[in-house]
């Protein structure tokens, strides 16, 4: 086979335009990039990696010292091993390179300047299992994947991002630096298929990505691995290589948007999903169903006089039966049927399906004149009130 090596070809009538290739193999027709591998479209494995959803909110504040879990940008778990003392605002922020409107951000509120052996804080983004068949990880025919990111921060140095099949029992390290502080830096690296260990075709986590912010030598001691091995599910063996701290002192906050995993061997430009699609995504995870003063909740039957249910269905399947998380404090929801409202404080689901849920609740004042089989509808009735259902990975 013969092999023509060229960095670019075009028309003899002009510079404008045509294919051109740089030195890593990419291509770009008409100065857009192509992606390396499947479709123009559905490429990026991860949801939101353009940060735009944030329904629990745009920011949190006092995060860390014992916490974990998702709080502002959806898809985006926070997470800790040992004791760490840190704490940081994390806020869906507007400041991102040329080509996004959104980042994720931390800000160092509560510093940290020297990280014990046992602790470590980092981010979470988990892929269902199901979603990543294509990978044929397991088998001969295993596929590469690429992961891209655009990141910033005060502290320059190097960051470790470790993956993680769980069902597999395999991980592996890489890491990237960040060259200079408070600059938009572009990382990319490519991880080679597992042959031997495979993810289950199910509705679990399939794939951890996780980026790492701070690490104690309990997890950095041993030998990173950067393709894909067991050993590297140890803990010593997990963010070898890491060494920057972002929780050295309340000046310190690093940002992370664009994140892309593809399947391929070269990165790709970042596909660029509309909110709405994005948003139907992440409604699989995680359903703010009502939050804030007025916001409705849904149709109600009484069935007794202070006694009353309802049926929400959900916009899109739910990855599996959820979980409520309401506010329950006092006036937070009301219940009007034929006109008359009346407060009440808990709202709580039974038959959680992955499609619909019953809601049910009890007006401690009951309404006045109105019996069983009466219609109602509910709403909350406080600006901190909500309620929504999860079933984040």
């Amino acid at each position: 086979m013969s092999t023509i090596k060229v960095n670019k070809i075009e028309n003899t009538a002009t510079s404008n335009g045509g294919i051109a290739i740089d030195a890593s193999g990419h291509v770009q027709i008409d100065g857009v990039q192509l992606p390396n591998d499947g479709t123009l479209s559905n490429r990026n494995l991860i949801i939101n990696g353009a940060m735009q959803v944030a329904q629990r909110g745009t920011s949190a504040t006092g995060v860390g010292n014992g916490d974990t879990g998702y709080n502002t940008v959806d898809r985006i778990k926070w997470a800790e091993s040992g004791a760490p003392t840190c704490e940081f605002t994390i806020s869906q922020s507007t400041t991102a390179p040329d080509g996004f409107s959104n980042s994720y951000r931390l800000d160092t509120t509560t510093a940290q300047s020297s990280i014990a052996a046992a602790d470590a804080v980092y981010i979470d983004h988990r892929i269902e299992a199901q979603n990543l068949q294509q990978l044929a990880y397991g088998t001969s025919a295993a596929k590469s994947i690429t992961i891209s990111f655009y990141v910033k921060s005060t502290v320059t140095g190097t960051y470790a991002v470790w993956l993680y099949n769980q069902d597999g029992g395999a991980a592996c390290t890489n890491t990237y630096t960040i060259s200079s502080a408070n600059t938009w830096e572009y990382k990319t690296f490519t991880v080679a298929g597992d042959t031997s260990n495979s993810i289950n075709n199910d509705n679990g986590t399939g794939l951890f990505v996780r980026f790492v912010l701070c690490a104690g030598t309990d997890f950095t001691s041993g030998t990173a691995s950067a393709t894909w091995a067991s050993a590297s599910v140890t803990d010593s063996n997990r963010f070898v290589g890491h060494t920057a701290n972002i929780a050295n002192a309340t000046s310190d906050d690093w940002a992370i948007t664009g994140v892309q995993l593809e399947v391929g061997e070269k990165s790709s430009s970042f596909e660029h999903r509309s909110y709405s699609d994005e948003l139907q995504r992440c409604l699989r995870y995680y359903n703010m169903v009502a939050e804030g003063s007025g916001a409705p909740i849904s149709n109600m039957q009484l069935y007794a006089s202070n006694n009353f249910y309802g049926v929400y269905r959900f916009p899109v399947a739910m990855r599996s039966a959820p979980t409520v998380d309401a506010t329950d404090a006092s006036n937070h929801f009301q219940l009007f049927s034929g006109g008359n409202g009346d407060s009440f404080d808990t709202i709580f689901l039974t038959n959680a399906q992955t499609n619909a849920v019953e809601f049910r609740g009890t007006s401690s004042e009951g309404l006045s004149g109105r019996t069983a089989g009466h219609a109602a509808w509910a709403r909350c009735n406080n600006a901190a009130a909500h309620i929504a259902l999860d079933a984040e990975l």
